[in-house]
């Protein structure tokens, strides 16, 4: 006989005739194609600019502005879901991504391309958050425990995916579509989502402590603007050339968020309802739990980034070739993040710092086999492995320990702020290290650009030997 605790097992008290196994497809595979949107967009630029006639700062604006209202509106997703019900959030979430999806798949202008996909960003701002929150709340045990597992796998896979995926749909040309069907792949798949999501997602509770909580007007906007100011210039700095504007809007951001931390404190104090429960902070583990993960998604956003440019800038690679040269890294992203509890429970405390010091000896590799501006040949497929392998071991353990002990009514705190450090780590790495790649390639050839790729991936070394260094026990005096 199979115990429950070793499959993915519903909560009772929010119970469902449906297999658990169809809940966690559904919220998973919309977690899937939200995360492909940040990335797939990518390989398909070039052929969106000549087709558009789009202008360098259009095209950055069509990249960047699902990444922006994306980060921008997480807690304020993670909060609606906690105030409308979960399942009622995700589904109109989903709904607006999708619609969203087609309307920048049949955008006639980079204008309208622009605004549909900040829309498209607000919808898996909306949906995102609820993905979480609804595990946390429909899954117990140790089927909880696996479904965040899954959950974690699904977000180390879809960055690398997203190249893969973008650089198969152009390169195919289907009917002569060029570009579209980068954003058009999303209509049937979320159409069909919602059909499903309809039928096997749990009724929200028309009861019950979580709808007693206000919605914290003040507190979003001052973390939307201090989220926004920290945003843009990460995004938009580099190809400006970092001017006075991004410089003091970073300040601004830094200026907003104390006076929002202060707000938040005095808030909760006179027995209010903060955007997040200053318990969920104080939680074991969780402040370790969000410098890993952000330093975790900053060097694979970060690695990602660099790499793309390498391939298809400095080596000249297809839009086909560089997306599937990140497919091995996927798949082992993947399994390793599926797999990691299998390893003897003695050893789940290491993983993390052990992950990131293989993420720093993949990235080493990697800088070893392109750094004399070849092409790696088949040891690079290992070394990206490699690489992969850690950062997933080094992300998912960090993300499920962080959030196997927070108890429902807190769901939507946690989700709104692991989902947004999440992002804001991926902005960073992309702004810091993308920064550091682009400074050193004078685009003057590939040795050109693989010595700045060998520098950027010692950065990034030494970042992952930073995050294993943070995970070490401090010993007691």
């Amino acid at each position: 006989m199979t115990s429950t605790a070793t499959r993915p097992t519903l909560s009772k008290d929010r119970g469902t005739d449906n297999p658990p196994g169809l809940l966690l497809g559904v919220v998973l595979a919309a977690q899937f194609m939200a995360l492909l949107d940040v990335f797939i967009v990518n390989v398909a630029a070039p052929t969106i600019r000549t087709e558009l006639a789009a202008s360098g700062g259009a095209l950055q604006l069509v990249i960047a502005g699902y990444t922006i209202s994306y980060a921008v509106l997480l807690i304020t997703g993670a909060r609606l879901g906690d105030l409308l019900g979960h399942r009622r959030a995700y589904l109109a979430g989903l709904a607006l991504f999708t619609a969203a999806s087609l309307a920048c798949g049949l955008a006639a202008d980079a204008g309208q391309l622009i605004a549909f996909r900040l829309v498209q960003g607000a919808g898996s701002a909306l949906m995102i958050p609820q993905v979480l929150s609804l595990l946390q709340r429909n899954f117990t045990g140790e089927g909880r425990v696996r479904a965040l597992s899954a959950y974690s796998a699904v977000l180390a896979t879809g960055a690398a995916a997203g190249q893969v995926v973008g650089g198969v749909l152009v390169s195919a040309d289907l009917f002569g579509t060029g570009w579209r069907p980068v954003f058009l792949v999303n209509v049937p798949i979320g159409v069909a989502l919602l059909a499903l999501g309809a039928r096997v997602l749990p009724r929200d509770a028309r009861t019950g402590s979580t709808r007693a909580r206000a919605l914290d007007l003040p507190g979003l906007l001052l973390l939307g603007a201090a989220v926004s100011l920290l945003t843009v210039p990460l995004v938009l700095g580099q190809e400006e050339d970092w001017p006075l504007w991004s410089w003091l809007s970073l300040s601004g951001s830094l200026v907003l968020a104390v006076v929002f931390g202060g707000y938040e404190s005095r808030l909760a104090r006179r027995g209010g309802a903060p955007l997040i429960a200053p318990r969920v902070l104080r939680l074991p583990g969780m402040g370790r739990a969000v410098l890993w993960i952000s330093v975790a998604m900053g060097v694979n956003a970060g690695f990602l980034f660099t790499l793309t440019l390498h391939l298809q800038g400095g080596l000249g690679h297809s839009a086909l070739r560089a997306g599937l040269t990140f497919g091995p890294a996927a798949v082992v992203f993947g399994v390793v993040g599926l797999t990691w509890r299998r390893r003897p429970v003695r050893l789940h405390r290491a993983l993390v710092p052990g992950g990131f010091l293989l993420a720093a000896a993949g990235a080493l590799a990697v800088g070893a086999l392109l750094g004399d501006g070849g092409t790696g040949g088949w040891g690079l497929y290992p070394a990206l492995g490699l690489l992969g392998a850690g950062i997933s071991l080094a992300f998912s353990p960090a993300l499920t320990d962080a959030l196997a002990t927070v108890r429902p009514e807190d769901a939507a705190d946690a989700s709104g702020l692991l989902a947004t450090v999440t992002q804001l780590g991926q902005l960073v790495g992309v702004a810091s290290f993308g920064t550091l790649f682009l400074g050193r390639n004078t685009g003057s050839g590939a040795q050109d650009s693989a010595d700045a790729l060998w520098v950027t991936l010692l950065a990034l070394a030494a970042a992952s030997v930073v995050g294993a260094l943070a995970g070490l026990p401090r010993r007691s005096r």
